[in-house]
């Protein structure tokens, strides 16, 4: 998939990526199922490595997901639940003891694809929607098993009911232009869709948004000031997320730039005016979770609240922030769906039994999520958590369902009018309406999507096999 013009962030800028479907057969009871489940496959997020390139990373990547796949082939299990801790468990044995040494981010890409396949599956089986498996713990998921705080409580007990619509949080690359005019004639793009930050704006409604900043403050004060004039013109009374992009190494310098920030005083009247949600990520993975950042943030008693996103990659790495003075985590799907369902039960307890210790976050976060498959499988699963605003971003570097054959669009815009429509140009899209996407038709269907697991849809999803 070829972006509609660069996204950077953090060490990358994506221009084309990898996008991969899993089809699994499965059987509940003597009955056949069948699960999709994709994601696709961005540089220098699974692994941070400047010194490799995107075609060094990618072997990696595919074979973690078919180590899952060769894994949780023809096994046997109790439950949902019990399938993936027995993928998750066998996966981190294997990425441990590989002569890769993959970490457990990238090791449970496959985990996590897997685990979506096999969550379709059974809801299909079972004749019941997402939903409604985690609201009746249909999928068997033993949450003390993860979290021993919720011992003996299920799911129900701390989610909240689903909603039918998701606040968009619109992504403000560090290469996003930010005006109209600052764009040249010859990278004007002609889809229908808006480029320059002003436009997105005025074209979706957007109240929300996520500010990448790249720890240069020669770049980022100006850049800062400048996102500030535009958003306090476009969208008054706007939210914001800074998102650090594991730009620094320690709390100290990254509090140097935050009250360098505050120096400005444009920069200044954004980060005090009750807009900001929270800082995402400032740390670089590799030195987030050491000892040492605990007693950083406590001498930084003013410090914004602040979350994990990277270095959440082990089933305990929330818990071990939140003892560090983080406030929470984000969930995307490529870190895993139980392990999300987990770690927003274990911020309501902290919600319900230390208040006064908050605030405590779970985010939503984007990873330039598509449809037909994975960004509704995200929609349906932030729903489930009660997530009341996620980074989107997929819809704005990816022109809609463009990549697709047209009859594969259509069919997705008959399953979900509320969510895709058919624009002029010939392409589906989604239908953000005052900064808002609606949920309600992912509500009844397996896991999200709705599609059918048939012959003729996996032909227009794309030919099979792993990309070279």
């Amino acid at each position: 998939m070829k972006t509609r013009f660069p996204f950077k962030y953090g060490i990358a800028a994506m221009t084309e990526l990898p996008h991969v479907f899993v089809e699994l057969g499965a059987r509940r009871g003597q009955e056949p199922c069948r699960g999709l489940a994709s994601e696709g496959l961005p540089p220098k997020w699974f692994t941070k490595n400047p010194e490799t390139r995107f075609e060094d990373d990618l072997p990696e990547m595919l074979q973690c997901i078919q180590h899952a796949a060769d894994c949780v082939a023809s096994t046997t299990h109790e439950s949902v639940f019990e399938a993936w801790k027995f993928l998750h468990d066998e996966q981190d044995r294997w990425a441990s003891k590989s002569a890769e040494g993959y970490p457990p981010l990238l090791a449970h890409l496959g985990t996590a694809l897997m685990e979506r396949a096999m969550i379709e599956a059974y809801c299909r089986g079972a004749g019941l929607s997402f939903a409604q498996a985690v609201k009746e713990n249909a999928l068997g998921i033993n949450l003390g098993s993860i979290h021993p705080e919720l011992g003996g409580s299920e799911p129900a007990d701390w989610l909240p009911e689903p909603g039918e619509r998701i606040i968009v949080r619109h992504t403000v690359g560090l290469g996003d232009p930010l005006r109209v005019g600052e764009i040249a004639p010859e990278e004007r793009i002609g889809d229908g869709l808006p480029h320059a930050l002003s436009d997105a704006v005025k074209a979706y409604g957007l109240t929300h948004f996520k500010i990448k900043v790249c720890g240069n403050l020669d770049t980022d004060i100006p850049r800062l000031m400048d996102v500030a004039e535009v958003l306090g013109a476009a969208s008054p009374g706007f939210k914001f997320t800074l998102d650090g992009n594991e730009q620094y190494r320690d709390i100290a310098t990254f509090r140097e730039h935050w009250e360098s920030y505050r120096r400005e005083k444009e920069i200044a009247a954004m980060l005090d005016g009750g807009g900001l949600l929270f800082v995402e990520q400032p740390l670089h993975r590799d030195f987030a979770l050491e000892e040492r950042v605990g007693d950083e943030l406590a001498a930084w008693p003013e410090a914004p609240p602040m979350i994990i996103d990277e270095s959440d990659g082990e089933l305990d790495c929330m818990r071990r922030a939140l003892a560090l003075g983080y406030c929470g985590t984000s969930h995307k799907n490529c870190k895993g769906v139980i392990k999300g369902i987990a770690n927003r039960c274990l911020i309501e307890w902290y919600r319900r039994n230390r208040p006064e210790d908050g605030p405590w976050v779970m985010s939503g976060e984007d990873l330039a999520n598509v449809g037909p498959i994975a960004l509704l499988n995200d929609l349906a699963m932030m729903s489930v958590l009660g997530i009341e605003d996620v980074e989107r971003n997929g819809h704005h570097y990816f022109a809609g369902l463009s990549m697709f054959p047209d009859e594969l669009q259509k069919m997705v815009c008959e399953t979900h009018p509320d969510l895709y429509a058919m624009r002029s140009q010939g392409y589906a899209s989604l239908v953000i309406e005052a900064g808002r996407l609606s949920t309600k038709s992912l509500g009844t269907a397996p896991f999200g999507h709705g599609l059918e697991v048939v012959p003729e849809v996996l032909e227009l999803l794309g030919p099979e096999g792993l990309p070279d």
